[in-house]
């Protein structure tokens, strides 16, 4: 991996140059992670800008308990986006369903009759509302075929996401030795349903379902109190404690929020609103770079040219604390030289931001421009360029990363 400087913008707002980085020093801002949470695990994350303006023990396993439900509606969700599912589909609850996941199975259920048809777009609301295992596993037997089936489509769709450390064995987040999470990857599977799926998201938001006859609230307590919430999983089972994924807008500013491993319900919900209370108004949004700004280059081999401009699709946008100063500084990593030919608009590089010792936002970085195949000439000074410094940048990109 190659990491590059950053180049020059808003000298206003202090931008430094330095041989491998960007560093801003924000005049007035807090020390974010001063902020304290009785959660063991937790994070809250901005969605505008993929920041993460807090964690604790982000990365450390942990058990999703009925957080679980939120992969296992993604998988629905992607079914109907390409076309292989709709909400009138319908899937029988088997006796297994109705044993394991119903009413009298001691766990939370949709109270679905053994044997009946139900309609998707009334399961999704028993699952995601009503946090229904017999809802969970009559989805995963009816586009699987079996529930363990549905666990290999839930960690493919996992790994395509980009949850690195989560891997499940069921629909329904019941205990299982093998089914574990982090924190961070749930706020990522969340920030992904959010932004893939708008319309189906809001079924997370509706605050009570009627199955059966029985009508339930929907499990996340947030949904109930005026900070804006909008989802979506709640989960809790002896093996986790009480955890919850949540959402919620306020000025037109997302934040998403993971608490996992709390002793009581009330804990949970206390800590999730102190953290987005806290988010939304301890932070303001400062501009790095605008939409098509250039941000660097990265060096290509054997081109037309040897580097080539690199941008965001988007403005690179940053929350930082109020308060005392607190650095912030940015890096471009790449796997080069790039190899021409080179496309204008893919993308070859990811622009990494952070405040303190905090990853605050990672984001991809584009070619600005084209770059087609050299001479013969030039890719012949390119090679015996590489041959010649190859070693040495090596060298030199290691001692980088080992800063």
């Amino acid at each position: 991996m190659r990491h590059v400087k950053v180049a020059c913008c808003l000298a206003a707002i202090g931008l430094v140059w330095s041989a491998i980085s960007l560093s801003v020093a924000w005049p007035q801002a807090a020390k974010a992670q001063n902020f304290q949470t009785m959660a063991p695990t937790a994070i809250l994350m901005d969605a505008g800008s993929h920041a993460v303006l807090f964690e604790k023990n982000a990365d450390e396993p942990t058990v999703p308990a009925s957080m679980a439900k939120t992969m296992t509606a993604e998988v629905v969700f992607n079914e109907i986006k390409n076309g292989r599912l709709n909400f009138d589909s319908e899937f029988t609850v088997s006796e297994n369903a109705w044993r394991k996941g119903g009413g009298g199975s001691g766990g939370s259920a949709m109270f679905a009759r053994v044997n009946t048809s139900i309609r998707l777009e009334d399961l999704l609301r028993g699952l995601i509302i009503q946090s229904g295992n017999d809802a969970a596993i009559t989805i995963a037997e009816g586009v699987a075929g079996t529930e363990d089936n549905f666990a290999r489509m839930m960690n493919e769709r996992a790994k395509q996401i980009g949850l690195t450390k989560t891997t499940f064995r069921n629909a329904t987040g019941y205990g299982h030795p093998e089914q574990k999470t982090t924190v961070r990857d749930l706020a990522k599977l969340a920030l992904y349903i959010i932004e893939t799926y708008p319309d189906l998201y809001k079924i997370f938001g509706e605050r009570d379902f009627t199955w059966n006859k029985i009508r339930q609230q929907n499990r996340n307590p947030l949904l109930f109190l005026d900070i804006g919430a909008d989802g979506l999983k709640t989960g809790n089972i002896d093996e986790s404690g009480f955890g919850l994924i949540g959402s919620a807008v306020q000025n037109d500013q997302r934040l998403i929020v993971v608490v996992n491993g709390l002793k009581t319900a009330k804990d949970r919900a206390a800590e999730s609103r102190k953290l987005l209370d806290w988010g939304f108004r301890a932070f303001e949004t400062q501009q790095l770079f605008a939409e098509g700004q250039v941000v660097g280059e990265a060096q290509v081999f054997g081109g037309s040219r040897r580097s080539l401009p690199l941008v965001s699709q988007k403005p690179v946008r940053v929350l930082v604390p109020r308060g005392e100063g607190e650095r912030v500084t940015a890096r471009i990593i790449y796997t080069g030289p790039l190899k021409a030919p080179v496309q204008k608009g893919a993308e070859v590089a990811r622009l990494q931001v952070n405040r303190g010792d905090m990853q605050a936002l990672d984001m991809p970085l584009y070619a600005n421009e084209d770059v087609q195949e050299g001479t013969l000439s030039q890719r012949a000074l390119d090679g015996l360029l590489e041959f010649s410094t190859g070693w040495v940048r090596r060298a030199f990109t290691s001692v980088i990363e080992g800063i």
